[in-house]
């Protein structure tokens, strides 16, 4: 029997005993008017009445109290099954508004009324992450930089002032905590199966909300404090998530019928299929997986992202586990574990025991599956999907349709690559198969070096605009170059030209042009060619990083010198037209307009040379680790030079003949760099 068969729980017997059975050992009916007054308040001192706490230290028993909260839990699910829905919102819909989530909290209460276990797993995981993003604007009622972890912001001490700390110790027992119930981590790293959480539990994190927003008001009233809600996160770029081809996962607007009827009765149906079939997926998760795509049917995107990104998880620690040879691993949520064996972990280049870590050797396509998770889930400057999702920072409602396509068929490329043989006829057929093309290319994105590339290209676009911005007539330009001499210039074309030379024969010989070593060759075909090579970006080590670091930070320089050469032009051309122009500043803008012609190529060889380094920094640092450190020094001269420049062309310094001596200076040194970078090209061929 596959191990995806035979396993019925992903949680440890004693995690498994707190959450499935603890709670329900006390058999005594609880009176709800016990914590329920009859104006509709939470009796807060009733219910942290039941926390208890141990004697050597005075900390929470999490034991003792989820053991005596059980059948409190229990009442507030009776009380709230005994009412329709007009009353709860009668009675309880004021008491959301301070999480900016009403609606979803009525949500919750209609879940409730059902049995439907994933349901009521996926409305709590909505539930906890939109309560944890509203204690957060709660946090910056008095603190500064609020928490990331649930666990830090529930034992804060600025949540203590405003709510008390015996009613933040309530809030404990049920997330947050390790030692508790830990609701909220168990089933955002998909620990638990849809039938193993209790819906009391929800039914009770639905009734301490309420009684929240009734103590922040007496707090608020008290204090005269106005709560603010932060922004939500938007997704921008979004045409940097299409991964996957768009004509069978995005909608067009002249084929909008044929592909909502594609998607929803071939793509899906046939997912449907695969799911019930891979290996990849533990049956007691089908369930979930099955809602998943329900969600996508219904244009429910955020739900299905939220319901599938766990799952993945799952499916992935299932292969880890295997591969490493540690199924402890996926039986367990305990303390120890529950924060390592994660996406974190499971894409790590080792294990936390120094083994290296088998996973990505057992993928088809190491690169495609890692890479497009990290690219997705953990790089800071990508779309960070579950982090967002799980913390409340994005907007549920208005989640993209473009995030939840390239989710669904990454989880479609993993259900049909961990498939038997037989599975054949699926991975062929005409839907999927592009699925599986494009997954087996993908390439990082967001990645500091692809972020790099990206940089690289917007900025050489932006200085090849130069030529077009309007200008004075060309002999005013000449008469300031006959007054002030063409020797500096020429000089100044003689080095740019010299190291061009130096580096062309480690260019795509196909890209430019010999006859001119600058204008043909320090172009952006150059560029666009040099970043299509394919740089491995899984496991980079720390100098190269540090290295692309640097290289960032000039490349952004360089941008922010192009921009204000675009700006000052543009508004010198103007007040020249329009004659309003003094005779220093008319000397000015004509010595500007000759020194940007050089400025130019000094730009273009500076963002030719980063994406060199880039090229081959790694490959030779793997090859034969060098001293970075010297070497960082070398383009933490050329950084200096373009910060220097950035000053000198603004529009408060317009230092011109200043920056043609600082340039000059910038390619002594650079040459410096172009021999260096020779000897780094020798060592990487």
């Amino acid at each position: 029997m596959a191990l995806s068969d035979s396993v019925t729980t992903c949680l440890s017997p004693s995690v498994h005993y707190v959450i499935c059975k603890l709670g329900f050992e006390k058999k005594d009916a609880y009176d709800i008017n016990n914590i329920l007054s009859e104006n509709g308040d939470v009796c807060w001192q009733a219910v942290t009445e039941h926390v208890c706490y141990l004697k050597s230290d005075q900390s929470v028993d999490y034991i003792k109290s989820i053991r005596s909260l059980g059948p409190v839990c229990e009442s507030v699910n009776l009380h709230f099954k005994s009412l329709t829905k007009e009353q709860f919102v009668i009675q309880y819909a004021l008491w959301f508004r301070w999480t900016n989530c009403t609606e979803l909290f009525l949500e919750v209460f209609d879940i409730l009324q059902y049995t439907q276990t994933t349901e009521v797993a996926l409305g709590l995981m909505k539930l906890t992450s939109c309560l944890e993003r509203a204690l957060g604007d709660v946090y910056l009622l008095i603190g500064k930089d609020c928490p990331f972890l649930l666990r830090d912001l529930l034992a804060s001490e600025q949540l203590a002032v405003v709510f008390g700390q015996a009613v933040m110790n309530v809030l404990r027992v049920f997330i947050g905590s390790p030692y508790g119930l830990n609701l909220r981590n168990v089933l955002w790293h998909g620990f638990a199966s849809p039938q193993e959480i209790p819906a009391k539990y929800g039914a009770m994190l639905l009734f301490l909300t309420a009684g929240l927003g009734q103590l922040l008001q007496k707090y608020l009233l008290q204090t005269k404090c106005i709560l603010v809600h932060r922004p939500y996160v938007i997704f921008v770029s979004l045409e940097e998530l299409d991964v996957f081809p768009g004509k069978y996962l995005t909608i067009s607007k002249f084929l909008l019928c044929y592909i909502c009827y594609h998607l929803n009765h071939e793509t899906l149906s046939i997912a449907e299929e695969l799911v019930k079939l891979s290996s990849f997926v533990l049956k007691t998760m089908l369930p979930f997986w099955m809602a998943a795509l329900t969600a996508f049917k219904q244009s429910r995107y955020a739900d299905c992202v939220i319901l599938l990104i766990p799952q993945l998880e799952v499916g992935l620690r299932l292969l880890f586990t295997r591969t490493n040879k540690c199924p402890n691993r996926l039986l367990t949520a305990e303390v120890k574990f529950l924060s390592k064996v994660n996406y974190d972990l499971m894409l790590a280049k080792h294990l936390d025991n120094e083994e290296v870590n088998q996973l990505p050797a057992v993928l088809e396509e190491p690169a495609m599956a890692s890479e497009f998770l990290w690219d997705f889930l953990n790089h800071q400057e990508g779309p960070r999907i579950r982090d967002r999702l799980s913390h409340g920072e994005i907007n549920l409602e208005a989640f993209p349709r473009e995030v939840a396509n390239q989710i669904v068929a990454f989880a479609i490329t993993l259900l049909c690559r961990f498939s038997d043989e037989d599975m054949f006829a699926f991975k062929e057929h005409v839907v999927i198969k592009p699925l599986m093309n494009c997954a087996s290319c993908y390439r990082s994105r967001f990645h500091p070096i692809s972020r790099l590339k990206k940089q690289v290209l917007e900025c050489m676009k932006n200085i090849h605009s130069w030529p077009e911005l309007p200008t004075v007539p060309e002999e005013h330009v000449q008469r300031i170059k006959r007054l002030e001499g063409n020797a500096e210039a020429s000089n100044l074309i003689l080095m740019i030209s010299e190291i061009v030379s130096q580096l062309q024969q480690y260019m795509p010989q196909n890209c430019y042009s010999s006859d001119d070593p600058i204008d043909n060759v320090l172009t952006e075909r150059l560029l666009v060619a040099l970043c299509d090579t394919h740089i491995c970006t899984l496991y980079s080590p720390r100098p190269v990083l540090e290295i692309v670091v640097v290289l960032r930070k000039i490349s952004t320089q360089c941008h922010q010198v192009s921009e204000q050469v675009i700006a000052i032009t543009e508004l010198r051309y103007k007040q020249w037209m329009n004659k309003t122009l003094r005779s220093r500043q008319r000397h000015n803008y004509l010595r500007m307009l000759n020194s940007i012609k050089f400025l130019s190529p000094v730009l273009r060889l500076i963002l030719v040379l980063i994406t060199l380094e880039l090229v081959n920094v790694h490959l030779v640092y793997k090859k034969n680790p060098f001293d970075y450190q010297q070497y960082l020094k070398f383009l933490k001269s050329v950084l200096q030079y373009t910060e220097n420049l950035v000053t000198y062309t603004s529009p408060e310094k317009n230092k011109w003949d200043e920056t043609m001596e600082l340039t000059k200076k910038a390619l002594i040194k650079i040459r410096k760099i172009s021999d260096r970078k020779l000897m780094l090209m020798q060592l990487a061929t």
